[in-house]
């Protein structure tokens, strides 16, 4: 086997972290916590969240697979890998929502066995498709009788404070989550909370006490030491449990319900035999490359990634910028229980690498490599709507998968007319023969087809990795 790489996420536990080896992923258990991770699998805990699907499954392998890097471990476990790693400020609010109670029936669950949980990070929790799954086994101790739960605040912080910020205020968190890595903090949620907002019971408990508490400094501190000092019945540290879970899922987004491209699949100028030449076109085209895992980037509510799906592909992470988009999105691939997960992205601005020496949260590009793209009715937002060059865009498409299907929308198209509506017309190069010339550079093209009666065409392109052409 190959060199074991330390996942740079991992650093922080000192109970274990994970490390890949040729695309395999392991986790070592250290000494300091092989007694709790003993114990939690001898309850039938572990056992009984993977055979639900709760966590993800895990097998003790031999440590030597890991040579140098398990000094010091316990144990090594290995896990399947994922599609891909995401984090909570790529997803939309019911994504974030679903996590949010899957931590709280985890910890619910994990109570009835004599268990608890360390911590309540939402890096814990990943999504196979659109359902969570959580993935983090050394989170897991022996609970002790009476103690308090010392998780509040991050889970405050990292789940039930983002999604707040998106009920109560109608903003989305996710901007502010991507700067704010470890979450949103109560005492900055209070300062943009209406007034009204705040005399809740469950906000006034969960975000205004403990937004006086962190204004207080110092004397924060001395409020912790009396929380561990005091005694919580096992009945109500479930009750505080279930309490924020009945009003987590009560939460909807507030104020999203005419964003810009919610209803683009519906109205998007396509007549009914365009509609389905662009599926069959995408059909075919997903056809040559089963079991792939595939980007739709520009993914709207999700209509090609369900085509996508059907035609035989083994995955799809769908990316786009529009919140009202991407519930739909979310929702649809719960519902039909479709392998298709819907992240936010701002393809202008994609997330980078950051935290720690700018390698604790990974970009996009440095996390998953996509088998295969679609990027329909994508290309004139990024060349027209926010001035990125178009070979620049191509390229940047291009460099996404080693196959894909571009669409090229044209000038003349309403679409791009309503984009062109309050600016001058600076762009020279849009036209098909820059588009063209610019996916040439570093692929040829396989099959073309024009969708659309405004001359929307369809480029499916082959790279050619061994060099880029003049």
């Amino acid at each position: 086997m190959g060199l074991a790489t330390t996942d740079a996420g991992s650093f922080r536990d000192p109970s274990g972290q994970v490390h890949l080896v040729d695309g395999r992923i392991f986790r070592t258990v250290m000494q300091r916590a092989a007694d709790d991770f003993e114990f939690v699998r001898s309850t039938g805990l572990i056992a009984q969240l993977i055979s639900s699907g709760h966590l993800i499954p895990e097998m003790i392998v031999d440590n030597d697979i890991l040579g140098a890097a398990v000094s010091g471990a316990r144990y090594v476990l290995e896990h399947p890998r994922l599609p891909i790693i995401s984090y909570p400020y790529e997803w939309p609010f019911a994504a974030l929502k679903a996590a949010a109670l899957h931590h709280l029936d985890v910890h619910l669950t994990a109570l009835d066995y004599g268990v608890t949980l360390s911590d309540a990070s939402a890096y814990n929790i990943q999504f196979r498709g659109a359902k969570p799954v959580f993935i983090d086994s050394l989170s897991f101790r022996r609970y002790q009788e009476g103690e308090f739960w010392l998780g509040h605040r991050q889970f405050c912080e990292q789940f039930l404070n983002p999604l707040l910020l998106g009920a109560l205020v109608g903003l989305p968190h996710n901007g502010w989550y991507r700067g704010e890595m470890e979450g949103i903090s109560a005492e900055s949620l209070c300062r943009v909370l209406p007034v009204l907002r705040k005399l809740s019971p469950n906000v006034l408990t969960h975000v205004v006490l403990q937004a006086r508490f962190q204004a207080q400094g110092g004397k924060q501190k001395q409020a912790e030491r009396m929380v561990k000092e005091r005694r919580l019945p096992l009945v109500a540290f479930k009750q505080m449990l279930k309490g924020l879970r009945k009003w987590i899922f009560r939460l909807e987004p507030h104020g999203r319900s005419s964003t810009v491209w919610k209803d683009y699949a519906i109205d998007n100028r396509y007549a009914p035999d365009e509609a389905q030449r662009k599926r069959e076109f995408i059909s075919e085209f997903c056809a040559t490359i089963p079991k792939a895992m595939l980007w739709d980037i520009g993914c709207n509510t999700g209509d090609y990634a369900g085509v996508a799906l059907a035609a035989g592909v083994d995955a799809v992470v769908g990316f786009d910028f529009d919140q009202g988009a991407l519930e739909i999105a979310f929702s649809r691939a719960k519902a039909e229980n479709l392998n298709f997960l819907p992240l936010f992205l701002d393809a202008a601005n994609p997330p980078p690498s950051q935290g720690w020496a700018q390698g604790e949260r990974l970009g996009l590009g440095q996390r998953a490599n996509a088998d295969a793209l679609m990027a329909l009715a994508l290309i004139h937002h990024l060349a027209i709507g926010r001035n990125i060059q178009l070979p620049a865009a191509v390229d940047w498409l291009v460099g996404l998968a080693p196959v894909g299907v571009i669409e090229f929308v044209q000038k003349t198209d309403p679409m791009v007319q309503t984009l062109l509506q309050l600016r001058e017309d600076i762009f020279d190069d849009y036209n098909e023969e820059t588009f063209l010339n610019s996916i040439r550079r570093r692929a040829d093209i396989v099959h073309v087809e024009t969708v659309s009666a405004n001359g929307r065409r369809l480029f499916w392109y082959k790279r050619c990795d061994h060099h880029d052409r003049p």
